[in-house]
């Protein structure tokens, strides 16, 4: 049977009083109390029934990030930078994947809001997040992750993904392609959106260069390869592909060693998101990079602070620039560069 508090205060000769202040409060003990108490805690083998504690306390110490995708590595690097910023306030990091479903992203946070969490980052789905509503009026801050803030009450941090998409674009567009195709997730998703728009954008400026656009079921490496079959089966085949994401290009490039064509000879290939796993594909993938960590790491800083102050608190909200990395699947010729 586990132990209480009542006897691990028996056991170090001091109040109940003293025990709550030494978990939660151990500033305000003197150091050889707080040993006394620490050393029976030990002895014992005591838990404190957190759950209870956050009852009374009406909030739990758990901070939510919500992403696309949980088991996407671009996201896994986001959520261990806002980690190690909830590790420092003594926070639980708990990562859930909505799976690309605006269904089960508005299940999840009600859920998250039934468990009383500090805080949610949340990189949404679509435009439309009923909860918000209700999680704002339950004093439960959320900050967009990985998509810019449309209101002013409302902290988020993201990244250009227009100027990304014109990147991958243009950097085709002086290696000679003029035939490209946009290789995009769900619609519903706003960045898939931005960066077909900024593709779009530097595809303008060439009167002799086309863009097609081929819209995919899902972010993955699976929905990439089925792409790349009618990419690869059509009579009128483009020379360079730009992906929304990097699992979209490992999917293209994958169907693409299967069947023998030569990347990037015969078709050229760009990501999104400079993933480990990019640098290190049959031929390395020219991406575009987004500071993964250091996009959780911002979203979990502006989280706490309006934790800490909910009244005055100033919302913010941050871009982060992309970059583009170039790397075989572009440049038959790599050594290996960023621009």
């Amino acid at each position: 049977m586990a132990a209480s508090m009542r006897e691990v205060a028996a056991l170090a000769g001091v109040s109940m009083g003293t025990i709550s202040n030494v978990l939660n409060k151990p500033d305000m003990v003197s150091a050889p109390t707080r040993e006394r108490v620490e050393a029976a805690i030990a002895q014992l083998g005591f838990v404190r029934n957190d759950a209870a504690r956050q009852l009374r306390a009406g909030q739990s110490r758990m901070l939510a990030v919500v992403v696309l995708d949980a088991r996407n590595p671009f996201f896994l690097d986001v959520a261990a930078g806002a980690e190690s910023v909830a590790d420092r306030s003594d926070l639980l990091t708990v990562i859930v994947g909505s799976g690309e479903s605006e269904e089960r992203e508005n299940r999840q946070l009600r859920l998250l809001m039934e468990q009383r969490v500090q805080g949610i980052l949340l990189s949404p789905v679509g435009e439309n997040i009923p909860m918000l509503d209700k999680l704002d009026r339950q004093g439960t801050p959320v900050v967009l992750l990985d998509r810019g803030s449309r209101a002013p009450g409302r902290s988020s941090v993201a990244v250009d993904d227009v100027h990304g998409g014109r990147l991958a674009a243009r950097h085709l567009m002086d290696l000679g392609h003029r035939t490209l195709v946009y290789v995009g997730g769900p619609e519903s998703i706003r960045q898939v959106r931005d960066r077909r728009s900024g593709a779009l954008d530097a595809v303008a400026e060439s009167a002799s260069t086309r863009m097609s656009t081929l819209w995919a079921p899902s972010l993955s490496i699976e929905a990439g390869a089925k792409a790349a079959a009618q990419i690869l089966d059509a009579t009128d085949r483009p020379t360079a592909v730009v992906c929304a994401n990097d699992l979209l290009a490992l999917g293209v490039l994958q169907e693409c060693v299967q069947r023998g064509v030569r990347v990037p000879e015969e078709l050229a290939i760009v990501g999104y998101d400079d993933i480990d796993y990019a640098a290190g594909a049959a031929v390395p993938l020219t991406s575009i990079a987004q500071p993964r960590a250091e996009l959780g790491r911002a979203a979990a800083e502006l989280l706490l602070q309006q934790v800490a102050a909910p009244v005055d608190h100033e919302f913010q909200q941050l871009t982060f620039s992309p970059s583009l990395v170039v790397r075989g699947s572009t440049d038959h010729g790599w050594r290996g560069s960023t621009l």
